[in-house]
């Protein structure tokens, strides 16, 4: 038998060996930053537990969210786009990291195209490469029945009440292909973003939790907007969240069909025409650096 000590050493070198070497790229989008998989060239499994890893900032590389780049099986599509929030949940959308990845299959020759489809985990949506270098993201119509969000409530309004701490919140709930819960603000810079947003985040009225945004109205063209997104806590941008933020604005009659949203990290622009058609979201996005990681 081995000694103790033998067996820890033999141990550690297992656990080593098992160890992959992962390539990946860092990207940002007015802030909101991501490490990019490629899945086409590589073959990518990972836990939740190792998303968590390559997400920490101290121990790993560090982001808010993983984009993962697969390869598609449908017809018509051209990848399937997977997102893991920090915390190792993989969500259904997220807009800044959307306009990352159709710059990134670009620029790792994964495709020519400047218009790209892509499957999410809850539906197609479509990039457009624009000659500006912008990226404008189809985010598709937004959800509005409760079921759709999901969101627990007998009908669809367009003001909701929820009780928090004995106190009565109004918001907004709509679904960019994942929930969102929207109130208004007086100053996003006074808002309380980090004790509320974390009370609605897993409010029980939002049985898969939300991404709260907290917008301060500038005018019928132009709000500001911080998030707080479920699974990271406040990010710099919010690229869905902008987009619910004025779904909700134009449904409360606040906002026009274009809207600039600023963020803490950098400006978007998003339009909707209203009713069933999609929202548009137009914004950048940026190569950070590429490295290899042992996973």
């Amino acid at each position: 038998m081995l000694p103790y000590c033998h067996f820890i050493y033999l141990l550690g070198c297992l656990r080593y060996a098992c160890r992959m070497k992962l390539k990946f790229t860092k990207m940002q989008g007015i802030g909101n930053d991501f490490v990019v998989l490629d899945g086409v060239n590589q073959v990518i499994n990972l836990s939740q537990s190792q998303y968590q890893s390559i997400a920490n900032r101290y121990f790993g590389v560090g982001c808010d969210q993983i984009l993962l780049v697969e390869a598609s099986d449908m017809a018509g599509v051209d990848f399937r786009y997977r997102i893991f929030n920090a915390d190792g949940s993989e969500v259904e959308q997220c807009g800044n990291g959307a306009r990352c990845f159709a710059l990134f299959v670009r620029e790792k020759q994964l495709t020519d195209k400047n218009e790209i489809t892509v499957a999410t985990k809850n539906g197609v949506i479509v990039l457009n490469i624009t000659q500006d270098g912008l990226v404008t993201v189809d985010m598709g119509p937004p959800r509005l029945v409760p079921v759709d969000i999901p969101f627990d409530a007998p009908k669809t309004e367009r003001h909701y009440q929820l009780q928090v701490d004995g106190e009565m919140v109004e918001i907004g709930a709509v679904s960019m292909g994942n929930p969102h819960g929207v109130l208004m603000v007086d100053d996003v810079d006074t808002a309380p973003v980090e004790t509320l947003g974390k009370k609605l985040e897993s409010h029980k009225s939002f049985p898969a939790r939300a991404n709260i945004g907290f917008m301060q109205i500038v005018s019928e063209n132009k709000i500001r907007l911080r998030v707080y997104e479920r699974g990271s806590g406040e990010t710099l941008a919010c690229g869905s969240g902008a987009c619910a933020a004025v779904v909700v604005g134009r449904m409360w009659g606040l906002l026009s069909e274009r809207v600039e949203v600023s963020l803490p990290g950098g400006e978007l622009v998003i339009r909707w025409a209203g009713d069933k058609s999609s929202v548009m979201l137009t914004g950048p996005a940026e190569f950070v650096f590429d490295g290899e990681i042992n996973i």
